[in-house]
């Protein structure tokens, strides 16, 4: 089964239209079918023997035909515009929603330039495939079947020409479809480059620019884009081969029924009429397989757009709820880690993280400290499962985050990431974004706790302030101060910052800190930091090194107990005796 013939359920829900398409064009076939036979008429029995009468009764007849097919072909446009079109869009969808279920490590892998073109170009291949289908892939098969038959009640003996021709074509057929399928894929694949440079380039614009590096990208797109040309130009190649070699076939069916066809007549044991007739159905028949063969070059490169966007359907989210996860509300936010060994790769692959435990009573703050590449992120982002562990546990109110549902898990657990993400739309809604029913009251308490409060209300519309894409017209602080403002606003049993106060100053950071230790509710903090100022409040400090935690404690503890904390004090506060004492 190809990739494209199983994408066919989307056009459930359009099955009325896309059947009514198919039947509408089988009208106008028939009606073009009809055609010959009635010039036949007018040629042999109407002009042949002087009736008039016939040739007007005929010609009527012809005209009604054509109008009768115009209706049907113009019916078959507008049911397969309606079906077609739906069937792109809920294919569309399906990706979409689909990627929104996938986990960190699927997204990762696919490419966010991969997944633009299997959204955009890929599904408007295979929508285009669908509208061809309906429309001229029935058209052209039945014209081929009707003409085949009509030409061999017409003149049998000249139909073994058409035998004789049929496997030449079929093979033509075949050939190009099959070499048609893999060039195509190779284009698509191409084109994935160019969106991920392009994407990147867009994104990373501002270092671009600082770094002057306009040509360098200049030149990294335009690598990416000749190769793109050039396996278009390969596949444009085998898509203009097969125009001429079909046209030469034609054209010696042609010649061929001429030749013989001219001889049966001038033999007696053919009419004029007759001839015409063959020659029509011939034309007809031919032309509808050259059709055919153009768009088997179209139906191969919609089936390799289809096999792309089924590698994303049929991707399966490798961080999954068990059947056996119920629903279920946390209310202390107690935080465990129980010897937790973690790798990108899976079990047997090199560790990020070694058999790491401590454990965060409800309500405790606990930094996370140590050099960079140590694995802190890594480490917290195991709690909300956007990975899950290889090896070990984590628990949350003593349960494992396995055994929750990954919504109740992360309406409970939020998590501040590194980079302040936020989108175009007024500053309420990205504080909002979380919880779309939070009033505007609550909006205002979560801005004014994240030290936010005074900054949005300078803006010139305050809190309806529209944010251009990602945020860009605000400074680094300013979004960060709104990410965490939109975590807050959830009122989390267990709130994760992930380095994300690297913009603040110290003055800000500070209020922010003692703005945290005053919340209404119960809540558990992890804070991953590089400063130490930023930590040195915590109830408890775990210093990572390489994957394992080396000590925990105090602050004062660490430093009786922790070269390693000790050097990070002195590096950033100056002597150790000044840093406590």
């Amino acid at each position: 089964m190809s990739s494209l013939s199983r994408l066919i359920s989307h056009l459930k829900p359009y099955w009325v239209t896309a059947t009514l398409a198919p039947l509408c064009m089988a009208l106008e076939v028939a009606m073009d079918l009809a055609q010959p036979r009635l010039l036949q008429t007018i040629v042999d029995r109407g002009l042949a023997h002087g009736d008039l009468g016939l040739v007007l009764h005929t010609g009527w007849l012809m005209i009604a035909a054509g109008i009768v097919g115009l209706i049907g072909g113009v019916a078959c446009g507008i049911f397969a515009t309606i079906a077609g079109m739906g069937f792109g869009a809920d294919i569309r969808g399906a990706v979409f929603r689909k990627i929104q279920s996938l986990s960190f490590g699927n997204l990762e892998r696919l490419e966010t330039g991969r997944l633009i073109t299997r959204l955009t170009n890929d599904v408007d291949q295979v929508q285009e495939a669908a509208l061809m289908f309906m429309r001229i892939l029935v058209r052209a098969p039945l014209l081929v079947l009707g003409s085949l038959v009509m030409a061999v009640l017409t003149d049998p003996k000249l139909s073994l020409l058409l035998l004789a021709l049929s496997p030449l074509l079929v093979l033509t057929l075949v050939v190009v479809s099959r070499r048609g399928h893999d060039l195509f894929l190779a284009v698509q694949d191409r084109l994935d480059r160019v969106n991920t440079v392009l994407q990147e380039n867009l994104a990373g614009v501002r270092v671009v620019k600082a770094f002057v590096r306009e040509a360098h990208e200049a030149r990294r797109f335009a690598w990416r884009n000749d190769d793109y040309m050039d396996a278009t130009v390969r596949a444009s190649i085998l898509v203009a081969t097969v125009m001429p070699v079909m046209m030469l076939l034609i054209n010696l069916g042609v010649v061929g029924v001429i030749w013989f066809g001219g001889w049966e007549v001038q033999a007696g044991h053919a009419k004029v009429g007759q001839l015409l007739a063959f020659i029509n159905y011939l034309l007809q028949m031919l032309s509808s397989l050259m059709m055919v063969g153009m768009l088997a070059m179209r139906v191969a490169q919609a089936d390799a757009s289809a096999e792309r966007i089924l590698e994303v359907l049929h991707s399966e989210p490798e961080v999954r709820d068990r059947a056996e996860a119920a629903p279920r509300e946390l209310s202390g936010g107690k935080v465990e880690f129980d010897q937790v060994h973690f790798s990108y790769e899976g079990e047997g692959a090199e560790p990020v993280l070694r058999g790491v435990s401590f454990v965060a009573e409800a309500g405790q703050s606990v930094a996370i400290l140590g050099a960079t590449g140590a694995g802190k992120s890594t480490l917290v982002q195991l709690l909300p499962r956007f990975f899950d562990v290889t090896g070990g546990s984590v628990r949350v109110d003593d349960v494992d985050v396995r055994d929750l549902r990954q919504e109740d898990l992360r309406r409970d657990v939020v998590i501040v990431l590194q980079e302040a993400i936020l989108f175009s739309g007024a500053v309420r809604d990205n504080i909002r974004y979380g919880r779309p029913d939070a009033s505007d009251a609550e909006v205002e308490e979560a801005a004014r706790l994240a030290q936010a409060e005074e900054f949005i209300l300078a803006l010139p519309e305050g809190y309806d302030t529209t944010l251009d894409q990602r945020g860009t017209n605000l400074s680094g602080g300013q979004k960060q101060r709104l990410a965490i403002a939109r975590a807050l606003l959830c009122k989390p049993s267990v709130l994760i910052l992930d380095d994300c106060t690297s913009a603040l100053d110290a003055a800000t950071e500070a209020r922010l800190l003692r703005a945290l230790d005053e919340l209404s509710h119960t809540c558990t903090r992890l804070v991953v930091a590089q400063r130490i100022g930023s930590v040195l409040n915590a109830d408890k400090i775990a210093v990572l090194e390489d994957g394992i935690i080396t000590a925990t404690g105090t602050h004062q503890e660490l430093l009786q107990v922790s070269p390693t904390y000790r050097d990070i004090v002195r590096s950033q506060l100056g002597e150790v005796e000044d840093a406590h004492g």
